[in-house]
């Protein structure tokens, strides 16, 4: 700027032989000094412009510094996170890492496998980048012309360029997954009943499984069957009464075969004389019989006998998860239980046992029972027309179905016989007198049919005078229809 005002006036030969001259003084290098020597006047020179130059430099380093130490802080900020999430993540695995097996021995042995996984995985990417440019670029320009006198110009130019460029990135990923699978199977065991809801329902139509030809001792018939037996294989074993025999029938077989007594009424050992109730050992695949009017309950085993208990007016027959036997007696009103192995005492009192009546301690011609896993005794209470829950080692009993006296209404009972109980406490009761199957809740004051609504008959949807009951590990019901001589399935209802 200032060399254009003194360029101001000047026509264009002078400019030109001022440009000319220009140019060669500052080919000199004494010139650089020589105006502020006599002028006393201290130009800028280059080491002036390299310490402006140091002294961004120092600038442009405090700010890098300060960059990376802010850079560092935000990537130790994101690490802390991750491992916070890392932790938590952790923690859950752990809690999942609880595997519960839930087993149910009783009637009915339950097995719930539960397998619970779960995968998280963590990424961190933290990149910082600082780039700085510095750029510094100092000109001194000194220029005379001499006109009249002697006149110096110096120009002075610096400039300074810095470029900070700073990038950060963080990418945190979690994929968590979860897979649980649960397994549940059921199976039979003595006394064992399916695990079957308060909704089920049955096809009201049965199927004979068994018998069904008429009354009779031929292989395809019966002749006062009681007592049923079913086990995991749906082989169905039925106390055969008045034809003296234990007959088995395989599944879907059309006739079954004799396995214990089948050689007439007596006494003998391989005789037996109005059996009444059967179970299955299956530890060593022996039959247990009540040998009702024999008065002792005998083993059989591959057509050798082995009489378990004597004198015992025995009916009922039941074996809980421990292997107790329990056996009712219908003359001295009481159910006993025995541990395996030791029958040679009187057995336990557990039911009854304070002669004949109708009070809570007493029983009235106990017939069919049950022993579910808690080792109560259900007792069909024959007489008194209802069905008494002994807990263990309790002094007095609970009418749990019927309590009304003898009738035909859902609040009684007549003459009741087969009894089964579900692991939901709901009890199935084989309503004798009235044709039907009824199923009770312990605290209701009457129960519902199952099956059996239509009355004594002959049809697939009709029963005559049941006997003992009975599930399959399907939970399908099967029936002793005594009055009939057969034995009817009937279906759940899925």
């Amino acid at each position: 700027m200032e060399y254009k005002k003194l360029l101001i006036g000047k026509n264009e030969e002078d400019i030109e032989l001022t440009a000319k001259r220009t140019t060669e003084y500052d080919a000199l290098p004494e010139c650089i000094y020589e105006s502020g020597a006599n002028n006393n006047i201290k130009q800028p020179t280059h080491p002036r412009t390299g310490s402006k130059i140091g002294f961004c430099f120092a600038i442009n380093l405090v700010v890098l510094i300060l960059i990376t130490i802010i850079s560092i802080r935000i990537w130790f900020i994101f690490i802390k996170k991750g491992e916070t999430t890392v932790n938590t993540t952790t923690a859950a695995i752990d809690a999942s890492r609880t595997r519960p097996t839930i087993l149910t021995t009783s009637t009915t042995t339950t097995k719930m496998i539960t397998t619970s996984i779960i995968k998280t995985t963590m990424v961190t990417t933290s990149t910082a980048k600082t780039t700085m440019l510095p750029t510094s670029t100092s000109e001194t320009t000194s220029l005379a012309m001499p006109t009249t006198g002697t006149t110096m110009i110096t120009t002075s130019s610096t400039k300074t360029t810095m470029f900070t460029t700073l990038t950060t990135e963080t990418t945190i990923l979690t994929m968590p997954t979860t897979e649980i699978t649960m397994i549940t199977t059921s199976t039979n065991f003595h006394t064992t009943t399916k695990n079957v809801s308060k909704l089920n329902k049955w096809k009201q139509n049965a199927i004979t499984v068994a018998g069904g030809n008429g009354e009779g001792q031929g292989l395809n018939q019966f002749e006062g069957p009681r007592g049923i037996f079913i086990d995991e294989k749906k082989n169905i074993f039925i106390a055969d009464g008045e034809n003296h025999r234990v007959v088995e029938w395989k599944c879907n077989a059309k006739e079954g075969q004799i396995i214990a007594g089948g050689n007439g009424q007596g006494s003998r050992m391989n005789q037996l004389n109005l059996p009444t109730n059967v179970i299955v050992d299956q530890q060593n695949d022996s039959i247990i019989v009540a040998d009702w009017k024999n008065r002792r309950v005998i083993r059989w085993l591959n057509q050798t006998q082995e009489i378990l208990i004597h004198n015992i007016d025995c009916y009922g027959l039941a074996m809980d998860k421990h292997g107790f036997l329990y056996v009712s007696d219908d003359i001295k009103n009481d159910v006993r239980r025995w541990k395996m192995g030791e029958y040679n005492n009187e057995g336990i009192v557990v039911a009854g046992g304070n002669g004949r009546g109708s009070q809570l301690n007493q029983l009235n011609d106990p017939t069919f029972i049950f022993v579910d896993e808690d080792q109560s005794v259900y007792v069909s209470d024959w007489e008194n027309h209802r069905v008494m829950k002994w807990r263990k080692g309790a002094k007095e009993g609970k009418v749990v179905a019927g309590r009304n006296g003898h009738g035909r209404n859902l609040h009684q009972l007549s003459y009741p016989a087969g009894v089964i109980v579900d692991n939901l406490g709901q009890i199935y009761v084989a309503d004798n007198g009235n044709d039907r199957i009824m199923r009770w809740y312990e605290e209701k004051e009457e129960g519902e049919i199952v099956v059996g609504e239509n009355s004594e008959g002959i049809q697939s949807d009709q029963l005559h005078s049941p006997r003992g009951l009975s599930f399959d590990d399907e939970g399908n019901l099967y029936v002793v229809d005594r009055g009939n001589y057969r034995i009817q399935k009937f279906e759940i209802i899925l």
